[in-house]
């Protein structure tokens, strides 16, 4: 357990601060879940009157699926992420996503209010783990290798096609761009190169520069220098005369 809170920081104080929100609306009558789900919605209310900080809080929420099936989620899916890549890019990836299609689907909504079209959802409820939790997921499985990458992107993409096509939500339409973000971010030499110190290449030693004495890494024969003076064998050597 040590070793997984040292190993993923990021991910531990994320799931630590999903389940203390999930534990505190738990506790709360439905109109203060209500309000409080309203006032931290990143919708084109939020954005009209420059409460930015929703796009953050927005995050502290889970929404749609029971709140243990989502926090499970994050923790399987941030945490493979950060053990393989970092805390800083897994959380960089995380928030991108979240942030990103955050902006282009209430972007959109924004656009069509200014435009004054009219049936424009301006205090819907936006909140949720999905879009950070997909563009992460994406990315793992873009990076992946074998069968995980052959059919897993294409089943995630099938699976978010179909239920922007059965229900037809905003949501949903999100959930296919942090897919397309997520795989355009592996894509990049970002995640690519391994966290950490660069390993450099040991590069050969130098066959000019070295010392190529032979008297001290090859001796030769009838080298008077680096012949063993044990040697029997004088070849090459004058013999000694006899008296």
């Amino acid at each position: 357990m040590t070793t997984l809170r040292r190993r993923l920081p990021g991910t531990a104080v994320y799931v630590v601060a999903l389940l203390l929100t999930a534990w505190w609306l738990k506790g709360q009558p439905a109109a203060e879940r209500a309000r409080f789900m309203r006032h931290n919605s990143s919708n084109v209310h939020h954005m009209d009157v420059g409460k930015w900080w929703t796009l953050f809080t927005s995050g502290l929420v889970v929404d749609g699926v029971p709140a243990l099936v989502g926090i499970a989620a994050v923790a399987g899916v941030l945490g493979c992420a950060e053990w393989r890549w970092g805390t800083l890019r897994a959380c960089g990836v995380f928030v991108f996503g979240h942030l990103t299609a955050t902006l282009l689907t209430e972007g959109t909504l924004w656009l069509m209010h200014v435009a004054h079209l009219p049936g424009v959802p301006t205090r819907a409820r936006d909140v949720g783990i999905s879009y950070g939790l997909v563009t992460t997921g994406a990315c793992l499985l873009t990076l992946a290798d074998g069968r995980l990458r052959r059919y897993g992107l294409p089943l995630l993409a099938a699976a978010l096609t179909a239920a922007l096509l059965y229900d037809q939500e905003l949501a949903d339409a999100g959930h296919l761009a942090s897919l397309a973000l997520g795989s355009l971010v592996a894509r990049t030499g970002w995640l690519r190169t391994p966290p950490g110190p660069a390993h450099t290449k040991p590069v050969a030693p130098d066959p000019v520069g070295a010392d190529a004495s032979p008297s001290r890494h090859h001796p030769v024969r009838g080298d008077a220098t680096g012949a063993d003076p044990h040697s029997t064998d004088h070849e090459g050597v004058s013999p000694a005369p006899t008296p």
